[in-house]
């Protein structure tokens, strides 16, 4: 940054609210950097910087263009993002996803209708709002600075006798730019209910983005994934295993940032219409540079169809068309309890009706839509959620003054009006909107389904009574010690039902994290099976947490009965040898409970030798060997290998060797149903240096 140019390198998630935050309030140039991802969050939004460089900074009114610098195919792959986020579909797309003739004319029109436009009325392209100077040979000029490319994320900046040096490698963690208010204390599942994310928009610097959290029977639904998701939902104590799905309602950066649903330890159901899918699978397929069918195994599409009602497990979801710049949804979220229907409407992102009106007197809006989102304003619902941001593409707070609803709340925008002030309420980060209260089921039902994961098979009806019969639930705010290190266990063996902990150990100097631990795990059950009944290390409430707590005498009649002790130990040890390994050390406790369920582990003595096969995928987790010329170390794997090319012949032990093993078959399983495994995997690959073959564009060592 000089006093004639500023450049950005990388554009985090809401990166212009750090900005702003920054007193940043120009910029004229923005670096595309190699990293795709980092820490969670991918690094080329683009979207809302160039929305204020437009707009706030003056750029569309005086027809100046941004710099957009980066390689070729990086560039390309951008400009087709922001064709999808800013103008949506065309109607060859929308036609090939079998759209209704109608719906498709509807949002094509709306699409041109409130497009930024050129002197002859024509939508402008997202190309003629950039000057797009790609790297040539890592080098690129930009007014009278040069931008040199010196490796992987480092560059150096020379202008006017001066040098700069950025090396974007030092950043080992993104934060969001704003503080993220956490809860203390944790509260009741219930069995409807929402949860606010975040309530405001891209532009309010230090505030979360709009997202919702619907909790229906102790399991969530996302309405819509928001930025620094994994952060908004530790804040509020919930934990990855309890998101079963998102409804997705359009693309905006603000409200489709659906790389962390990548990183959850289960499929996640993306509840939406086939083409607001399509489009976001081509989005993350762009963000990551891998290709879509890849992306899309990472998922699961429950589509939905305007004014047709679907019923997700119980949960009954209308979903309907909003007015906006390109394809968009709400939905209402009902369900009856005790011969009561209750609902939540959330309109989503939606134009101002005076202006729907207008367009639906042009004959851009179709008479139904108009006529049903009236109708949405005025129905009765529990609770009314509504888009209040006002300007060019948002709602007008006063649209629903006629409402007959319960409890109406805002989103999108930041101050009510006293004329609305006594009428309305604000949804804000943290706030929580219960329709229907809690009971004991909900709690019965996740120890249940836990207790059954966590063991690899279905809980006997019998030990369920037994165990459950003296099941006591507690809470413990967030920093609070739920177990104490050497401590005597005090007979009970915990669950935990929701949040986060934290395993630390104390060595007489230093406090070591020993593990993350989240919902459906338990604690304190090592002292009962390996009988010293004491506490080998300290747990602490992270976030907001509540457990389950069912005695230690009948937890243990259990797994001795059942013969359940052997298998419990052998899964502690490997998932000891796991947590070795660079393969899996970064997943989740959970995940690498599931994948101790299945591994074998293989002693192999000094001197012995066996044939690797295609059945199996081995990790070699100590000592070392050979297979043929080639030696092999700790991390190194045999066999079939996911992602890579199988490594046969005859391995030779030169130590004595310890292998984990797991059959093709059971790897192949995991890939599909556990996403963070699968993605964490093909990134170790691309770490490695690999061919990979799901890579657009540059080669893998490029990437």
């Amino acid at each position: 940054m000089d006093a004639l140019q500023t450049v950005v390198f990388g554009q985090p998630p809401e990166v212009l609210k750090g900005l702003l935050l920054q007193k940043i309030q120009s910029f004229d140039t923005l670096v595309l950097v190699d990293s795709r991802e980092k820490d969670g969050s991918l690094l080329n939004n683009l979207e809302f910087p160039l929305y204020y460089f437009l707009f706030m900074g003056g750029g569309f009114k005086s027809g100046q263009k941004i710099n957009l610098v980066g390689h070729s195919d990086d560039i390309q792959r951008v400009i087709r993002l922001l064709h999808l986020t800013l103008l949506g579909p065309d109607r060859a797309e929308l036609d090939a996803w079998a759209t209704d003739p109608v719906l498709r004319d509807e949002w094509l029109g709306a699409a041109r209708f409130l497009a930024l436009k050129d002197a002859e009325g024509a939508p402008r392209q997202v190309e003629s709002f950039f000057n797009i100077i790609p790297f040539a040979d890592n080098v690129a000029t930009v007014g009278h600075l040069q931008i040199l490319r010196t490796g992987h994320d480092c560059y150096q900046v020379e202008g006017k006798g001066s040098s700069v040096v950025v090396n974007l490698q030092e950043d080992e963690e993104i934060h969001p730019p704003y503080a993220v208010q956490s809860d203390f204390v944790p509260r009741e599942l219930v069995k409807l209910g929402l949860e606010i994310l975040g309530s405001a928009s891209g532009f309010t610097a230090n505030e979360p983005c709009t997202g919702l959290a619907l909790c229906y029977n102790g399991d969530y639904i996302l309405i819509d994934s928001i930025p620094y998701l994994d952060k908004h939902l530790f804040a509020r104590g919930i934990s990855k295993i309890q998101i079963s799905g998102v409804f997705l309602t359009h693309l905006h950066d603000d409200h489709c940032a659906m790389f962390p649903l990548i990183l959850m330890p289960r499929v996640i159901d993306v509840i939406t219409t086939r083409q607001i899918y399509n489009m976001a699978m081509e989005k993350l397929s762009c963000h990551l540079s891998w290709e879509q069918e890849v992306v899309e195994s990472y998922f699961r599409l429950v589509e939905v169809s305007p004014g047709v009602m679907l019923n997700y497990y119980g949960l009954e979801i209308e979903a309907h068309v909003t007015v906006h710049s390109i394809p968009t949804i709400g939905a209402t979220f009902s369900t009856t309890y005790k011969g009561n229907r209750r609902s939540i409407c959330v309109i989503g992102d939606n134009n101002g009706m005076d202006t729907i009106g207008e367009m639906a007197e042009k004959g851009i809006v179709s008479k139904s839509t108009h006529e049903n989102l009236r109708k949405i304003f005025t129905r009765r619902y529990n609770l009314l959620v509504v888009d209040g941001g006002a300007g060019a593409i948002h709602g007008d707070p006063a649209d629903a003054l006629h409402s007959e609803s319960e409890r109406v709340v805002f989103v999108h925008v930041e101050h009510l009006s006293n004329r609305f002030n006594t009428t309305f309420s604000l949804a804000s980060s943290g706030k929580r909107y219960t329709v229907i209260e809690s009971d004991n089921s909900i709690y019965n039902a996740l120890m249940n389904q836990y207790l059954s994961v966590w063991l690899g098979e279905p809980l006997s009806n019998r030990w369920s009574r037994s165990i459950f019969a003296e099941e006591e639930i507690r809470r413990y705010n967030a920093g609070d010690v739920i177990m104490v290190q050497e401590s005597k266990s005090r007979g009970y063996v915990f669950l935990i039902l929701t949040g986060y902990c934290e395993v630390v150990t104390f060595d007489g100097q230093n406090l070591n994290t020993v593990a993350q631990l989240q919902a459906g795990e338990i604690i304190g059950e090592m002292a009962v099976v390996t009988g010293t009944r004491r506490r080998n290390a300290s747990v602490v409430a992270s976030s907001p947490v509540t457990v389950c707590v069912f005695p230690e005498d009948t937890f243990n009649a259990f797994i001795t009965n059942e013969g359940y002790r052997e298998k419990l130990l052998k899964r502690w040890d490997l998932r000891l040898h796991l947590r070795k390994m660079p393969q899996f050390r970064p997943l989740v406790s959970t995940v690498l409970e599931k994948l101790a369920h299945q591994f074998e582990v293989i002693p192999v003595t000094k001197g012995s030798s066996m044939a690797t096969s295609l059945s199996h995928w081995m990790v070699l987790c100590e000592g070392s060997g050979s297979v043929g010329e080639s030696a092999l170390l700790p991390g190194d794997e045999l066999g079939y290998r996911p992602f890579l090319d199988a490594v046969e012949g005859v391995f030779v032990a030169s130590s004595d060797v310890i292998l984990l093993s797991l059959t093709t078959e059971q790897v192949e399983q995991f890939l599909v149903t556990i996403p963070q495994f699968n993605y964490l995997l093909r990134k170790y690959r691309l770490a490695s240096g690999h061919a990979c073959n799901w890579l657009l564009g540059l080669p893998c060592q490029e990437q």
